[in-house]
């Protein structure tokens, strides 16, 4: 957003007054004015269904590759081909060089783990499986390895084109804006910044707004609603200070490779249960209800939380190694987090789960729903709707009596 505002008026480089007591010394006035115009933008999806905002991420399909290929063009244009990264030597090699590419990859699992896990508020909107295993099966191992050789190949063209590295695009553009001016930079650096903030307001919405807004409403239905529940993550990102975290591109880094910690454990336990514990049988009647199978102790899964603790001990020596030092063993297990938090956090939530078991569904009692699609629209609806203090239990909103093959 700040870069549009610099393609748009170019006074605006001005507002570079740092705050002081910043730990960052990265934030300055024309960056906090970006921030939170795009933080306001990204407010006005969460008011919306849903359903009602899917458009938004065909628009985002459409702009997102448009901004980086132009990008991406434009850099390899300027700097006559890709930069020496491509022709460059290995500095390391032999088993430094094995556990790099080790620790590279997991950050890039950890940047999609949010979405791993969260993969179920959107996948519960699909009318068939096939509708949520091919685009996936397609689109994360194919466009992401396009999207990540982009950013490998405009960094090394950065080399060539400003005489250093530089790892951030919209550096990069900042760049452009300041060593080429012209008319024509800035509109070119406009139409991709508009591109960019499109694809990053369609990943904040569906990568953190809904799925804070699941989970929050699971847990406290009477008071938080989906859209409420969009609106707490909106406000702590705001106060977490999020422009620390993009100081370096280390500390960025370091903070994917500590989402896998905790978003390792829980896929673990949710893909443990519904293949290997649940046999894939869900009995959808009770998950609108306090009572049945699903009401564990109190409504909570014990056996979930033991595991879900397992998996981040197995990872919390190692963990703390990022600001103290640690043995080699705590390290290199943690540089494997997500698959020691994932196979810990699963194996001890089967194996609980065999010790301490627990009723599972029949395939008899997953083959009908009782609630309806009126209903269920309803519910949805319901579950926006700010006025409402009580979200309700089935029995308020079932809207029909028919009976709806699973």
């Amino acid at each position: 957003m700040s870069t549009l505002l610099q393609a748009i008026w170019p006074q605006f480089v001005n507002l570079t007054s740092r705050f002081i007591g910043n730990p960052a010394n990265n934030l300055d006035v024309g960056h906090l004015i970006g921030f939170i115009l795009f933080s306001a933008l990204s407010l006005i999806p969460i008011w919306f269904p849903l359903h009602k905002i899917r458009h938004l991420f065909t628009i985002k399909a459409v702009l997102a590759p448009i901004g980086g290929i132009t990008l991406f063009a434009w850099c390899l244009a300027k700097a006559h081909g890709a930069g020496p990264t491509i022709h460059a030597k290995a500095s390391i090699g032999g088993s430094e060089l094995g556990w790099q590419f080790v620790i590279n990859m997991m950050s890039c699992i950890s940047n999609m783990a949010t979405l791993i896990t969260n993969a179920t508020d959107f996948a519960s909107r699909a009318d068939k499986p096939s509708s949520v295993l091919l685009p996936q099966l397609i689109a994360l191992p194919f466009t992401f390895a396009i999207v990540s050789l982009f950013g490998i190949l405009i960094g090394s063209s950065s080399i060539i084109i400003f005489g250093g590295y530089v790892w951030s695009p919209l550096k990069i553009m900042d760049m452009f804006l300041e060593q080429f001016p012209s008319h024509s930079t800035r509109a070119g650096v406009a139409i991709i910044a508009i591109c960019f903030i499109v694809a990053q307001l369609g990943t904040n919405i569906a990568a953190n707004s809904i799925s804070a807004g699941a989970d929050l409403t699971a847990l406290f239905p009477r008071f938080i609603s989906m859209r409420r529940g969009g609106y707490v993550c909106a406000l702590v990102g705001f106060v977490m200070c999020p422009w620390i975290l993009e100081s370096s591109s280390s500390k960025f880094e370091s903070y994917l490779s500590g989402y896998s910690v905790f978003l390792s454990s829980i896929a673990g336990v949710l893909i443990s249960h519904y293949y290997v514990v649940a046999k894939r049988q869900i009995k959808v009647d009770d998950l609108y209800t306090t009572e049945g199978i699903y009401q564990y102790t109190y409504g909570f899964n014990l056996r979930a939380y033991a595991a879900y603790f397992a998996g981040i001990a197995i990872n919390v020596v190692g963990f703390a190694g990022v600001a103290r030092p640690v043995p080699l063993v705590a390290t290199r297990i943690y540089e494997l987090s997500f698959f020691t938090g994932f196979l810990v956090a699963a194996v001890v939530y089967v194996a609980l789960n065999k010790i301490f078991p627990h009723r599972q569904p029949t395939a008899e009692e997953c083959e009908v729903v009782t609630i309806g699609q009126d209903a269920r629209e309803s519910a949805d609806q319901m579950s926006y709707d700010d006025d409402e203090k009580s979200l309700g239990s089935p029995k308020e909103y079932h809207g029909s009596s028919e009976v709806v093959p699973a």
